[in-house]
């Protein structure tokens, strides 16, 4: 959408494409070589789980922000909690990375994998919600539609 008011512009399927690229790579990067890491099972475990939890508050983040941009009421308690999400799995990731021994490479490796892998869900969101906001047919426009009661009920 333009702004709050407008049309809503479809981003361009090369952005669309990108995004998803971008995704996928960063993902798979940080997961082999998680896969492929010398370290403890639960080591892995804690990192995986950190890509997922990212993955989730940025996305979170994402449309709490955007919704609050278009109007949509987002509570203050969700909107803080999302932004925690992102800061705590963020901070979380540099502790475990400080901590780690593993050689520096390794360590930027990681940390870049999993900067490229949070933008990257934020902007498959993005587009995602634009797409279907520039939908011409409608299809997907009721997902964004308030509902109204029925006259039955």
């Amino acid at each position: 959408m333009n702004g709050v008011a407008g049309t809503a512009n479809k981003p361009s399927p090369a952005f669309i494409g990108a995004s998803w690229v971008a995704l996928g790579l960063g993902m798979t990067a940080y997961l082999v070589g998680l896969w492929n890491a010398e370290m403890l099972l639960n080591e892995k475990g804690y990192y995986f789980t950190l890509l997922l939890y990212g993955l989730f508050a940025a996305v979170s983040v994402q449309k709490s922000v955007r919704d609050r941009m278009e109007g949509i009421p987002v509570t203050n308690i969700y909107y803080g909690l999302s932004w925690f999400a992102v800061i705590s799995a963020l901070l979380l990731l540099f502790v475990g990375l400080w901590n780690a021994e593993l050689a520096l490479s390794e360590k930027g490796f990681y940390g870049m994998s999993y900067a490229l892998s949070l933008f990257a869900a934020i902007a498959v969101q993005k587009n995602t919600r634009d797409s279907l906001r520039a939908d011409p047919q409608g299809q997907a426009a009721g997902l964004f539609r308030r509902r109204e009661p029925d006259a039955d009920a």
